[in-house]
C-alpha cells in the first residue's frame, strides 16, 4: 500500500524547521515461491513490512490484515504524527482479524511485522521502530551502520546465549523458527526503539527474504553507495534475487534530509543611482 515519493516535507509542530523525506518500497515473490505472502505499507506517518505464514493462502491474508490495520491509523494522525499507544491497538485488532479467518486452520496463521512510526517525543520528530518476529530495520547515519531491531527467533536466542555464532545464524536449520508473531492465537508483543529524526539518516525495513540472501556487509555497502531511495531499493532487490531469491523479498528505504534553505534577499546590494 502506498507508492514511492521524493521531496515530502515533514513539518515540526510549533517550530520553523522541518525535514524532507524520500522513500521507496519493493516486494517480489522471489524465484522459488508461487505466492507472495509479504505485504508492505509506505507513506507517513507509518511504514511497515509484514511477512505472512500459515499456508493455504493464509500467509498473504495475515500480512495484509496487519498492513490494513496499520494503514487505518493514518486517519488518526495529528499534523502527520501518531500516538505510539495506537500501535498496540492496531496490532491487537490485526491479531483478532487473523484468528477469525484462520479458525479452520489447525496451526492457525500469523505474520511478522516491522516498521517505523512517526511520533513526537518531547516535541521532537521521532521514528518509533517496532518489531514482532524476524523482519528487520537497519539504520545508516553518520557513516555508522546498525541493525536496530532484534529478531524474535530461536537462533537469536541461541546467539544471545552464546550457543551459536551470529555468522552462522542465517544458515542454521532452525533459522525460520520465530518466537513471536501477530496471530497464531497469541497476543502480539512488539519491541519498540526510539530514533530521533535527523538529516542524513537512512532506514531500511525488510523481510527475511532479503537478509537470508544478502549479508549485513553487503546491505551496508548498498545503503552507503549514495543512490536514491528508489535506486537503493532496486539494488537490494536485485541482489536478493541474484543470490537465489528463495523466499518472498520486500524492502523499504527511507531517507531524511533537511529542506533546502530559501534564497535570502540581498539587503546590502547597491541601489541604482
Amino acid at each position: 500500500m502506498g507508492r514511492d515519493r521524493t521531496g515530502f516535507r515533514l513539518a515540526v509542530p510549533g517550530k520553523r524547521r522541518g525535514f524532507v523525506l524520500d522513500w521507496a518500497g519493493r516486494s517480489d515473490v522471489g524465484r522459488k515461491r508461487a505466492v507472495n505472502e509479504d505485504s508492505v505499507l509506505v507513506g507517513p506517518p507509518i511504514f511497515a513490512v509484514a511477512d505472512g505464514m500459515g499456508g493455504h493462502a493464509a500467509g498473504d491474508r495475515a500480512s495484509a490484515a496487519v498492513v490494513e490495520r496499520l494503514a487505518a491509523l493514518r486517519a488518526e494522525a495529528d499534523h502527520g504524527y501518531l500516538d505510539l499507544a495506537r500501535l498496540e491497538g492496531a496490532l491487537n485488532a490485526a491479531a483478532d482479524d487473523i484468528d477469525d479467518f484462520s479458525a479452520h486452520i489447525p496451526i492457525g496463521a500469523g505474520t511478522t511485522v516491522t516498521g517505523a512510526l512517526l511520533v513526537l517525543r518531547d516535541g521532537e520528530p521521532t521514528f518509533a521502530v517496532f518489531n514482532v518476529g524476524d523482519s528487520r530495520v537497519y539504520l545508516l547515519a553518520d557513516d555508522e551502520f546498525a541493525r536496530v531491531t532484534r529478531d524474535h527467533s530461536v537462533v537469536q536466542e541461541m546467539v544471545d546465549a552464546g550457543l551459536l555464532d551470529a555468522r552462522d545464524a542465517e544458515d542454521h536449520p532452525d533459522s525460520n523458527v520465530i518466537t513471536r508473531a501477530v496471530g497464531f492465537r497469541e497476543p502480539p508483543r512488539p519491541d519498540v526503539w526510539m530514533l530521533p529524526v535527523r538529516p542524513g539518516m537512512r532506514l531500511l525495513l525488510c523481510s527475511d527474504g532479503l537478509t537470508k540472501e544478502v549479508d549485513d556487509g553487503q546491505i551496508r555497502r548498498r545503503l552507503a553507495a549514495g543512490g536514491t531511495a528508489a535506486e537503493t531499493a532496486d539494488g537490494l532487490m536485485d541482489a536478493a534475487l541474484a543470490a537465489g531469491g528463495r523466499d518472498n523479498v520486500t524492502v523499504v528505504v527511507i531517507d531524511v534530509a533537511a529542506p533546502a534553505a530559501k534564497p535570502r534577499r540581498d539587503t546590502d546590494s547597491t541601489r541604482p543611482q
